[in-house]
């Protein structure tokens, strides 16, 4: 599943196509396609891993979900899994096996922008009001929620606790003050880092756990395991990361 900072990246390839007219609108998603031609591309906003495609009075919502795609300029899929295929008159913009909704521009004053992590508006101290009232909560699972941490995926979750230290299947509740405020912390600093990496396509050689087999710290073996509440894949080092329970 795309993460935050990827849908940044395609935040930032869009700009040419801000302030320009969609002459055309086509693919499989069950939107009414009809209603797009001749609108004005106003604006891109992202919110986790969901992108906001702005026009007047009108909304096109694209969460790319777990294997969904895009592509500038040239169909790099086959037509079964395009949903969305918006023409400029610079360049085209296509989706692929994600989700795609119409919405009203209303639904963005919804939003909690708040709880992006890499959104100027981010306030750590409302992500740890919202943790302090669900102690019992895995910390895996925590970082995963996109209501607390919105645009953190797996690959984040894990190089976060491995760099706090913190086992995946403690729990927030037990989490020593320090401990709690470096998962804050990170969820947003390890973003910004996962951000840069991908710019510079380096991103696996700085992963230190994701998919790992070996510790790096310690040189024993990291476990892998399916953790949480969605059973998403762990890695970690039993004897560097501590289980609070």
């Amino acid at each position: 599943m795309p993460e935050g900072p990827s849908i940044k990246i395609l935040k930032d390839l869009t700009e040419k196509f801000l302030g320009k007219e969609i002459l055309s609108a086509t693919g499989n998603a069950k939107i009414e396609m009809d209603q797009l031609p001749g609108r004005i591309f106003q604006e891109y906003k992202t919110y986790g891993k969901q992108s906001y495609l702005v026009c007047e009075n009108m909304v096109v919502r694209i969460h790319l979900l777990l294997f969904g795609s895009y592509s500038l300029d040239e169909q790099t899929k086959p037509d079964r899994q395009l949903r969305l295929h918006l023409k400029f008159e610079n360049g085209d913009l296509y989706f692929y096996s994600c989700s795609v909704k119409l919405l009203d521009r209303n639904v963005l004053k919804e939003i909690d922008w708040n709880a992006d992590v890499l959104s100027d508006e981010w306030k750590p101290l409302k992500a740890k009001k919202k943790l302090k009232v669900q102690p019992e909560m895995l910390v895996c699972d925590a970082l995963l929620d996109q209501n607390i941490f919105s645009g953190v995926g797996n690959i984040i979750k894990n190089e976060v606790l491995f760099r706090i230290g913190v086992h995946p299947e403690s729990l927030v509740g037990k989490l020593p003050p320090k401990k709690l405020a470096a998962l804050i912390f990170e969820a947003r600093n390890y973003s910004f880092d996962f951000l840069r990496w991908k710019k510079e396509y380096v991103l696996k050689k700085n992963w230190l756990a994701h998919t790992k087999k070996i510790c790096p710290k310690c040189g024993e073996n990291l476990t892998k395991r399916h953790t949480g509440l969605n059973s998403r894949r762990s890695f970690f080092c039993e004897k560097d990361q501590k289980l609070y329970q």
